[in-house]
Formats: C-alpha cells, structure tokens, sequence
C-alpha cells in the first residue's frame, strides 16, 4: 500500500463518479485531500455527502472555469489530480461551447495555477473518445486523435494543451487515458447504469446502437492506476492508457447483465438514444502495455464481479435514478 501520509492533495470533480472513489482512497492512503466540488447554491457535495470519509476531507466550492477560484485551491498543494469536466456526449452536441469553458479553459486554469505554485505532480484525466472508432487494435497511445464528438474534440484540446505545458515550461504532468470506468455512482448516461436500473424497474430495456464495443474497467482498478500515474517519477510526460485490453459489444453486456440479474427482458433500440453515425465510436480496446511497463498496473476486477458489485450497489440506490428517463 502507498504512503500518502502528509501530502497536500487537491482533487477537481472530486464530487462526480470516479472522482468521489479517488477521493476516498486518497483518505485511506494518509493523504490530506482538498475536495473541489462545483458551487451550487443547495451546497451540495455529490457523491461525498454520503461518503463515511467526509469529515476527513477538506471540500471547497467552486467552479473550474474561475482562474481567481482555482489559484486559490491550487496554492500549497503537492499533488493535483483534476478530473472536472463535462462528459456526457449527447449533450455536447447541444451545448458544445460549455464543453470548450469546462474542459479546455478549466484545464488550463489547473495547468497555470500549478505552474504558478510549482506543484509536484498534475495528474490529468483524458478519456479514449479522444481516440474515435479503433483504426487499429488494440488502441496504443500513438493512435491518432480523432474529434468524432464535440466532447472529444475538447478533451483532446485539454490534453494537447497538458502536453504543451510540459513541453514548454517542464511542469511535471501526467495523462492518464481510462477507457470505459463502471461501478457504483456512475450517472445514468452511461450504459451499464442504464441498462441495469431500467432491469430493475422497467419490463424492456431502452438502448441506441448496440453495435459498439467498450473495454469495461471497474472503477476501483481505474482508481488504482491515478494514483499509481502520481507515484511513478517515469509517468511524467507521459500518456498512458487505463483499461483491460478485452471489448465486448454493447449488445452482450446488455445480455450479461439481464443473466446476472436472472431477468428476462426485452432490447429494444430507440431512435433518440442513437448518435450520428460519423460521431458514433465503433470500437474501443486498450493496449494497456505502458500502464503495465512503467505503472505496474493492471486491471484485477473481472467484468463479472465488478457488474455484480454495480447491480447490488444500484438495487440499494435505484431511487436516484430516473431509470425511464434518456438522460443526455
């Protein structure tokens, strides 16, 4: 296990799905965290209203776009781990220019902070989107970036502009890449939560293009492998892929995960679910070797178990969802 005793930790998104989980382990590990959790004006926390860890968290409200608010939280940490953006794809073809404020403006107001303060480390969260449907396969880290959504597009912007501030002013970052992260908390735009809460409520399930293929990664390997990417002196500069290097189309989670709940229901496709076809990844599949070589990290949840730990997490939180909803 890591020792985190006494570092100075911020974490942006910290009250979002896998941010929530990094925040937690953070706490375990000894670290002292700042949890910045975007302002709204009921003082929610996200996810970390509910966690048992809270009162050994340091959670500041702000907003990732506000250069004033960030420098402030940055100040006298050792270690950034930022993962705020905004990431649901449907809605960026609604509202792109909000995803070029949050996730490239925001980004950059993380990288001059720390800059600024001269912070040990930068830990930043890319996604395998930047990639689009897989040229090659398995995707390594030099397969070329393609913008196939408006979200992509600003994700790949945040990461060159990590990469040019390594370039240009050596701060000390690192990109990790996850591929497709599942597990409790995850919000209902994302598949398996979707699929899973409409089995427990509904009598069919609601899907777009089943087609595709996702390299699934439970949420607490991903976990694992930032804080690894915030260890590891030879991760800095680096790209590296967090995934499992196995796919599996949507069409067979979808049945996996009706086996696993021993129910039996009917797929159905429904046009508002489906993207346009040239926005619609086809296939994700990591080459996870880098995380292996210079992390020495792998994943260690199976897809099985991790699908059952979703389905009892979301029978003891249906009520959360709106599961008949499409939630873009």
């Amino acid at each position: 296990m890591s020792d985190w005793s006494n570092k100075k930790v911020l974490v942006t998104g910290a009250g979002g799905f896998i941010g929530s989980h990094l925040t937690e382990r953070l706490v375990e590990l000894g670290a002292n965290v700042r949890a910045l959790v975007r302002y709204s004006s009921t003082g929610t926390w996200g996810w970390l209203d509910r966690s048992t860890a809270k009162n050994d968290i340091e959670v500041v409200l702000g907003d990732i776009r506000d250069q004033d608010n960030i420098d402030k939280f940055v100040k006298g940490t050792d270690c950034v781990f930022h993962l705020a953006a905004l990431i649901g794809i449907p809605y960026s073809y609604h509202a792109p220019l909000s995803y070029v404020r949050t996730n490239i403006e925001g980004t950059i107001n993380v990288l001059q902070s720390a800059l600024r303060h001269e912070v040990e480390r930068v830990v930043h969260t890319s996604t395998s989107e930047v990639y689009g449907t897989a040229l090659t396969v398995p995707i390594s880290e030099e397969h070329p970036l393609q913008g196939q959504s408006p979200y992509s597009a600003t994700k790949i912007g945040a990461d060159k502009l990590v990469e040019a501030f390594h370039l240009s002013f050596n701060l000390p970052v690192v990109t990790v890449r996850p591929f497709n992260t599942y597990g409790p908390r995850q919000s209902a735009r994302a598949v398996i939560p979707t699929i899973i809460t409409q089995a427990l409520t509904g009598s069919s399930i609601a899907l777009g293009n089943t087609a595709p293929t996702r390299d699934l990664n439970y949420v607490s390997d991903t976990v694992a492998g930032f804080i690894r990417a915030a260890e590891e002196p030879a991760a800095i500069g680096q790209v590296i892929n967090l995934g499992t290097g196995n796919e599996i189309s949507v069409a067979r989670l979808a049945e996996k995960i009706l086996k696993l709940m021993g129910k039996d229901l009917k797929i159905e496709t429904h046009d508002q679910r489906i993207r346009p076809d040239e926005s619609e990844v086809g296939r994700l599949c990591a080459d996870n070797r880098k995380a292996r070589e210079i992390l020495g990290w792998e994943s260690k949840v199976s897809l099985d178990q991790g699908l059952r730990n979703t389905i009892d997490w979301l029978r003891s939180n249906h009520e959360q969802y709106r599961s008949n909803a499409y939630v873009v």
